[in-house]
């Protein structure tokens, strides 16, 4: 009998221990959900990080490092999301990264946008609108508040076996639309170079660029060689609508600053040529003069060259990212154009401030 008891015994003891060890292995949830974190968002905008303790449907128990224990009303919680990396909690503030981080201020780095993570954005000049057509390659349009000029830009991204190294391939390609009967029309190809994660990177970017404005000329541009007429004054090239093309090159980076705050750092500097001629006039007869007045003759020798401008864009900036699909960056730019001597040997350099507000939009 007592053999009986102590085997049933055993019995039960297993039994329940086998029962512990299979509802503890049923609910994996709660103890997983409970050493996660999360970042809860209000419909007031106040963020609160922690690990969720309960959920009945009703309210929301947390568990923060700065306030302990907090009970949310489901009905005032606007978003719950998962932190899946540590580093993007900076001073217990949650620091979303978003599709914004493929843009600096005019250029863009090497990382694509993510797919489902669509941006438009406003500048002072215009609004642009970007999509994610597969993981890897993005295709936008941007243009100007009179929807003229338009351009189309396309990125392909390319990742590397280091993930913090990404290399892309982009063109821009426009016209100038309405303005000029869409006569006018340019091009950017490029490459980049990021190195770097989304919240704190480098790129170095290297392209070829062109721009045809399609102005008419209001002179007649001259053959090259020599002719003699009756004009004693050289022939300029004013107002000539001519293929201006170089190589352009670029270095941007972005920084933290803050949770919310980041240091954005825009650059490009690009030599464009576009043909140009002189005009040596030499006398053959001087004029006469009064009263007996004959015209002269004068001989022009045409000579065509290359014009080299240098272009040099700098631009500065802070961006402050409220949430991860607003954002709003302020910048101050200086742009030069270098274009050596000009008409009689005046300087035709010109140098003028470019300040820019950019109003970020994720849809």
């Amino acid at each position: 009998m007592s053999k009986f008891i102590l085997s049933l015994f055993f019995l039960v003891v297993l039994s329940l221990t086998y029962s512990t060890n299979t509802f503890a292995q049923d609910q994996p949830t709660d103890s997983t959900k409970a050493a996660k974190l999360f970042v809860i968002t209000k419909t007031d905008g106040t963020e609160y990080i922690g690990k969720i303790i309960s959920d009945d449907g009703r309210e929301v128990l947390i568990e923060t490092t700065t306030l302990g224990k907090i009970y949310i009303p489901k009905s005032t919680i606007k978003s719950i999301v998962e932190v899946t990396d540590d580093k993007k909690i900076v001073h217990g503030v949650y620091s979303a990264t978003g599709p914004f981080t493929t843009r600096y201020a005019f250029t863009t780095n090497a990382l694509p946008i993510e797919k489902g993570q669509n941006y438009a954005l406003i500048n002072l000049y215009g609004p642009e609108v970007h999509f994610a057509v597969s993981d890897n390659f993005n295709i936008g349009i941007m243009s100007t508040w009179i929807a003229s000029p338009l351009v189309l830009a396309m990125k392909y991204s390319i990742k590397t076996k280091n993930e913090r190294v990404n290399i892309s391939l982009g063109t821009l390609m426009g016209t100038s639309g309405y303005l000029n009967n869409f006569r006018g029309f340019g091009g950017l190809h490029f490459a980049n170079l990021t190195v770097g994660e989304r919240e704190k990177n480098i790129t170095f970017a290297a392209g070829y660029a062109y721009i045809d404005p399609g102005f008419n000329s209001y002179y007649s541009i001259p053959t090259e060689g020599s002719y003699v007429d009756g004009n004693s004054y050289p022939q300029y090239d004013y107002g000539r609508g001519v293929l201006a093309q170089g190589p352009i090159f670029s270095i941007a980076g972005i920084a933290k600053a803050g949770a919310k705050a980041s240091f954005v750092f825009d650059s490009m500097v690009g030599l464009f040529s576009k043909p140009s001629f002189t005009d040596q006039v030499t006398t053959i007869t001087p004029q006469g003069g009064y009263p007996d007045y004959t015209p002269g003759v004068y001989r022009h020798t045409i000579t065509y060259s290359k014009k080299t401008t240098v272009a040099l864009f700098i631009m500065p900036g802070m961006r402050f990212q409220s949430t991860d699909s607003r954002a709003f960056q302020v910048s101050l730019a200086g742009v030069s154009l270098f274009r050596g001597a000009g008409y009689a040997g005046y300087n035709n350099n010109v140098s003028f401030p470019f300040p820019m507000c950019t109003w970020f939009f994720k849809f």
